[in-house]
């Protein structure tokens, strides 16, 4: 564990002081006590950053699997990326960084990463690897924790969610001064046309940068969906600092309001002073960590509230109760800032309420309960009928008739719950560990395994196949292949037994897409008369066959893959009809 929180902090800003004096180019590793601080200099000249500092590069791109954990839970659709030149940066410390860290592990109880300005970032990518590291190598791994002070972005919104899954948002506490321009710097689309050192670290006041940043942000700030209009996104929580205190924010959008009504009350000079006052800052908030604090509003009295003593306190420490003037002329933020804030404050309340949302969302499940359970007495009308097709062939066939448009219209209510549980995890409304919940993994297995036949069987109906190629790698739907990686990771895995009897539901959900294949390479085999392509799709089948007869060994398949008249039967007879034909030209499919 950590010591108090506030020497932590102190100590930190103390060793990156050290780092940006002597160690330029570099980072410093020091003890002090059982704490082991690892600060990298805010004086990364010569690091060979790119121009643009909106250049971002798939963090997977790194040599090795480095950050392999990370990515591999990342469920957006935009891969993990991260600033280039900064990846770039890391990947030279990096030899040198893991030998320093080899040493510490077992030597100390915890790991402080921590660093000023750009060297703020390298601390942030150098403990996400290190997160990944020894989440990869110990079973119990040390506590890591990254503090930055004014440091600019890393990474995108991919990012800020894959950490969330990990659960390692608590290892980050950036600090950010009221005014500092460094850590806003990355939302102003200028940055992309400013060297990163002028940007980042500018010598002197430039009025342009500033002006530019603030504009920027305040549209920002203003879009409905700001993840859509900013390649950047924050992660962790977020310390903002003023002359009265500091207030922390975790909600990621409200990080980006907080940076845009604190910096909107500064002015181009203090923005370069107050990147350079951490340490005052530091200072005061050691100082007036157990202060006791005064909530009167206008002489009246106490908030009626908690929540409003609460709002009362983070504004009087985020100074944003100052009625000075106001570097915009937007007249609605000039006669509303402390509404806004207040807004921003409701937010991160009420971001912390993904248990009840989850919650509720059992309650829908248990809802739409009836629409799986007709799924389910088809699939055993259709296994029990004289026709002896299976629910895959039965729906595939009769799809214009009065049950099977039941079933589909069931199918497609199911698949917009699940849709909307995605989107809901994907966008932090359920709690981080919400797809390694033994009752939603096994929950959305079981939706998977019974419905996607159905929709494997509606795809080659309508013949989508024939327009967009074979369903596996061209028509399945993101969710399904989202739900086989909850299955996959799932922390604690039943031994497998071996089955007695045949499962109720094939244990590969796209074993029909698969006999569609092996349709089209059957019939493909009957007509090619070129030797080498007759051995690539007899080869193809061959595996087919293979794989087939181990499912159907192990138990692994439903009893409608066994009726007589299923597909797979049926492609079956055809098959062996076919060999019997060849067999006496032995040569020619070897």
């Amino acid at each position: 564990m950590f010591p108090d929180s506030t020497r932590v902090v102190g100590e930190a800003w103390k060793v990156c002081s050290i780092a940006n004096t002597r160690f330029p180019n570099s980072y410093l590793v020091q003890q002090i006590g059982t704490v082991a601080y690892v600060a990298f200099s805010g004086r990364q000249i010569d690091s060979g950053l790119e121009p643009s500092c909106r250049n971002l590069l798939p963090l997977d791109a790194a040599d090795g699997g480095l950050f392999a954990p990370l990515y591999r839970h990342n469920q957006a659709k935009e891969p993990i990326k991260v600033y280039h030149g900064m990846l770039k940066l890391f990947l030279s410390f990096y030899s040198g960084l893991r030998i320093q860290i080899s040493v510490l592990v077992g030597k100390v109880k915890s790991i402080v990463m921590t660093g000023h300005s750009i060297g703020g970032t390298a601390a942030s990518l150098s403990a996400l690897w290190l997160l990944c590291h020894l989440h990869s190598t110990m079973s119990s791994p040390m506590p890591v924790l990254c503090i930055t002070f004014g440091s600019p972005m890393l990474g995108n919104e991919a990012l800020h969610r894959s950490i969330l899954r990990q659960r390692w948002s608590g290892n980050f506490c950036h600090v950010v001064s009221k005014h500092d321009i460094v850590p806003r710097v990355l939302f102003a689309v200028i940055t992309s046309h400013v060297p990163v050192l002028q940007a980042l670290l500018p010598q002197d006041p430039n009025s342009n940068i500033f002006q530019c940043v603030l504009k920027d942000m305040e549209m920002l700030v203003h879009t409905k969906d700001v993840s859509t209009e900013t390649l950047f996104w924050p992660f962790g929580s977020y310390v903002f600092c003023s002359q009265e205190g500091a207030v922390c924010v975790e909600n990621a959008a409200s990080v980006i309001q907080m940076m845009y009504l604190m910096m909107a009350m500064g002015s181009p000079s203090c923005c370069i002073e107050d990147h350079l006052k951490y340490g005052d800052y530091v200072g005061k908030i050691s100082k007036q960590f157990l202060n006791a604090k005064s909530f009167h509003e206008n002489g009246d009295g106490l908030p009626d509230s908690s929540f409003e003593a609460g709002v009362a306190l983070a504004l009087q420490s985020s100074d944003l109760t100052d009625k000075g003037p106001l570097q915009v002329q937007d007249w609605n933020l000039r006669e509303n800032v402390e509404i806004m804030a207040k807004e921003c404050l409701q937010i991160c309340k009420n971001d912390h309420n993904p248990n009840l949302t989850a919650a509720n969302l059992a309650i829908r499940l248990s809802k739409i309960a009836p629409f799986r359970a007709e799924i389910e007495w088809y699939k055993a009308f259709c296994d029990g009928a004289g026709d002896q097709m299976g629910y895959y062939d039965s729906f595939k066939r009769k799809a214009g008739s009065r049950r099977e448009a039941r079933v589909n219209m069931n199918r497609h209510k199911l698949a917009l719950f699940w849709n909307s549980v995605i989107h809901m995890l994907e966008n932090n409304e359920l709690p981080h560990n919400f797809d390694r919940r033994d009752k939603w993994v096994f929950a959305s297995l079981s939706y998977k395994l019974l419905v996607e036949p159905l929709d494997i069987a509606d795809y080659y109906r309508t013949g989508m196949h024939r327009q967009l190629g074979h369903y596996i790698e061209n028509g399945r739907e993101r969710r399904y292949e989202i739900f086989e990686k909850w299955w996959s990771d799932r922390s604690v895995k039943n031994e497998e037994h071996k089955r007695s009897k045949l499962a109720s539901l094939t244990q590969d959900s796209c074993f029909w897409a698969r006999v569609e294949e092996a349709w089209e390479w059957l019939d493909n085999v009957t007509s090619e008369r070129d030797v080498t392509k007759i051995n690539l799709l007899w080869n193809k089948i061959d595996m087919f066959e293979k794989y087939a007869r181990q499912l159907i060994d192990n138990k692994e398949v439903s009893e409608d893959v066994m009726l007589r008249n299923s597909s797979f039967s049926r492609w079956m007879e055809e098959w062996r009809e076919f060999k019997a034909q060849v067999l006496e030209f032995p040569p020619l499919y070897s």
